[in-house]
C-alpha cells in the first residue's frame, strides 16, 4: 500500500466518522490517537525525551 492510498483510506475513515459521530468526537479521537502514538514511540525508544527536556529546561 502506497502512502497515497493510505492517506485516501485515512481520509475516508475520518470522513465517515465525522458524519457518524460529529466533528468534536472525531477531533477528540484524533488528539487521543496522536497522544497514544507519541507515548508508543517513547516506550519503543524511538523518541528520546532527554533531548527535549535538556533543550527546553534552559
Amino acid at each position: 500500500m502506497t502512502n497515497t492510498q493510505l492517506g485516501v483510506l485515512i481520509g475516508f475513515i475520518l470522513g465517515v466518522a465525522w458524519i457518524a459521530f460529529g466533528f468534536s468526537s472525531v477531533l477528540l479521537g484524533i488528539v487521543f490517537g496522536a497522544i497514544g502514538y507519541f507515548v508508543g514511540r517513547v516506550l519503543d525508544h524511538q523518541i528520546d525525551l532527554q533531548t527535549y527536556i535538556q533543550r527546553y529546561s534552559r
